[in-house]
């Protein structure tokens, strides 16, 4: 069954030799993904949104209530074709999620963000290869089988250095810091490290954000190479 979506432009599957990228699906995808997520909630440390602890929360206060509504939003399924069939996909195994978010037909952007690679497949090929597929997909035009934007934007908070050396090595610029841009709540959540203000509640952190960006003239002048190699490497 296909999942309920708004999302502004065509989906469709991404992928390659390594990675495929799917439209994430509730029956599908989140009773495996949330078996491994709960028993990991520093997964969510550095985001607004999380911890889950059951797939029926995970449903309905991500998928429902997030993805599968706005029409700037869109999340895969990202699944490692190097590992053996799974229940979730007969190419491959389920490996996390990552989505498109504040995407704008208006002004050509969007932005990659919630990226939730599952433990055993970081620092492996994944993050990377998923990322690659869509980033051609964003800035690639419509001749090469992608939707031609503009902008892609990337935020992290300034406390998740992996995060930012990720998206500075797949060829995104740094562009700036925004202060105090969200509040984080909850034990496992990771603040900026600075004191909140008077009257906030007992357990609130303030998180910055880094925002970097790849355009499409970055990705025209070597951009696209760029992370082509990086796709491309073994080992």
């Amino acid at each position: 069954m296909s999942q309920p979506h708004n999302f502004c432009f065509p989906i469709r599957t991404l992928s390659n030799d390594r990675v495929k990228l799917v439209p994430f699906s509730a029956s599908t995808h989140a009773p495996t993904f949330t078996s491994h997520i709960i028993t990991h909630p520093s997964l969510y440390a550095h985001m607004p949104l999380g911890p889950y602890t059951s797939t029926s929360q995970f449903i309905t206060q991500f998928l429902e209530t997030t993805s599968f509504p706005q029409q700037g939003y869109f999340t895969f399924a990202v699944i490692d074709k190097t590992r053996p069939p799974s229940p979730e996909d007969e190419e491959g195994e389920l490996a996390g999620m990552m989505s498109f978010m504040d995407t704008s037909p208006v002004h050509l952007s969007t932005e990659i963000g919630c990226i939730v690679i599952l433990p055993q497949y970081q620092r492996t090929h994944v993050t990377t290869n998923a990322v690659g597929l869509m980033l051609r997909y964003a800035l690639d035009g419509p001749e090469e089988g992608g939707i031609g934007l503009r902008r892609v934007q990337w935020r992290a908070s300034a406390m998740n250095e992996a995060s930012v050396r990720t998206a500075e090595r797949l060829g995104f610029r740094r562009e700036g810091v925004m202060r105090w841009h969200m509040v984080l709540r909850g034990e496992t959540k990771v603040g900026n490290g600075r004191g909140v203000p008077r009257g906030a509640e007992e357990g609130e952190k303030g998180r910055d954000t880094v925002v970097l960006g790849l355009c499409w003239d970055d990705w025209e002048l070597g951009g696209r190479e760029r992370v082509g190699g990086l796709m491309e490497r073994r080992g």
